[in-house]
């Protein structure tokens, strides 16, 4: 029984030295592509999920009470400012005004005739205040019920598109109800919310170049024609999720972008002597990320890596990588640490172009 056991063990041990040596020779045989690290200026784009506002986005809303006799436009039209949208019938605001014209008129004829008494001491100056303050309720009479008949008619108190209507002609509707939105889209007010270290990042940059523009990633991932500018920055930080809403305003001249749209900011953060690596000459373990370094001898060691940003296709180094440094860059899982490999270097500028690397 020990016999047989212990030619196992003979076996195994055999079994393994003849791995290792046919592990040897393949590597012996291969040749490894490797590339280095190398520090360059770029620029890191960061996006951020948007909501897009009109600058100018109100409620149309009845000031009086009555039946809707008339809709001038139709949803989706582009109106102008002061122009008549909708009409109340004005009948009843029409008899009032008619009603309040005569008592003005007839209240500055007392006044006038009383004054011409007044003048002879006919009458006394209390009967002349009497008449001349029943005149000045009759023109504040009259003034409220212009009023009144003007807001028979909705006319629009800026230039801008309307939106769906949520009444019909002929509908009765009461004093303050909807009829319709109006939304100025010339220019327009893109919300987006920016962690707390970001934020900060952000006000150093914009001590050093001042204006920061911006760019809008589309629903149809295209990129908007027109650049932004963070225009307003909230004053308190939401403590559930860190972050702070920012405000860029964009401006709008085609009318392309409409309030409710959703899209992506595009911050741009330019970076000086950024050490710069493939994704692919990387693996990750337990959320940590690691390369493998071939030293002088041809020998590869496992390394951590700090990852400062991922890019497409690369990762920005902050700290376990020294410049110049050749890592592995393809064959990642066919050797181990400690292990002696040929290789062949590949310039990193050309593994970059392949990888479609934009920098600056």
């Amino acid at each position: 029984m020990r016999r047989i056991i212990g030619f196992g063990i003979l076996a195994l041990s055999i079994l393994s030295a003849c791995e290792s040596e046919h592990s040897e020779n393949h590597h012996s045989e291969t040749v490894f592509t490797a590339t280095t690290a190398l520090r360059v200026d770029t620029a890191l784009s960061k996006e951020y999920v948007s909501q897009i506002h009109s600058i100018r986005h109100i409620e149309l809303r009845a000031l009086e009470r009555g039946y809707l006799q008339h809709i001038y436009v139709d949803e989706g039209d582009q109106v102008k400012e002061g122009q008549l949208l909708f009409r109340i019938m004005p009948n009843i605001y029409k008899a009032e005004l008619e009603k309040s014209k005569a008592e003005a008129e007839l209240a500055r004829i007392e006044y006038e005739n009383t004054k011409s008494l007044a003048d002879r001491d006919v009458v006394s100056s209390a009967e002349l205040a009497m008449a001349k303050a029943r005149y000045t309720k009759a023109k504040a009479e009259l003034s409220l019920a212009e009023t009144h008949m003007s807001f028979t008619e909705i006319k629009a108190p800026f230039g801008g598109i309307i939106d769906r209507f949520h009444v019909r002609e002929g509908s009765l509707i009461d004093e303050g109800e909807l009829l319709s939105t109006l939304s100025d889209n010339s220019e327009m007010w893109v919300y987006f919310n920016v962690p707390e270290a970001e934020y900060l990042d952000y006000q150093e940059r914009l001590k050093k170049e001042h204006i920061l523009p911006v760019q809008l990633r589309m629903a149809n991932d295209r990129i908007f024609q027109h650049e932004g500018k963070v225009s307003a920055i909230e004053a308190d930080f939401d403590n559930e999720t860190g972050n702070i809403p920012f405000r860029a305003t964009f401006a709008n001249p085609s009318g392309l972008l409409r309030h409710g749209e959703t899209g992506n900011i595009i911050m741009q953060d330019k970076l000086e002597s950024a050490l710069i690596i493939p994704q692919k000459a990387t693996f990750e373990i337990l959320d940590k990320h690691y390369v493998f370094v071939i030293d002088e001898e041809h020998v590869v060691h496992l390394r951590e890596l700090k990852v400062a940003h991922e890019m497409e296709d690369l990762y920005l180094i902050s700290g376990g990588l020294l410049e110049g440094e050749h890592i592995l860059l393809e064959g990642l899982r066919k050797v181990r640490n400690g292990d002696h490999i040929n290789f062949e270097l590949k310039d990193p500028k050309a593994v970059w172009k392949e990888l479609k690397l934009y920098a600056e």
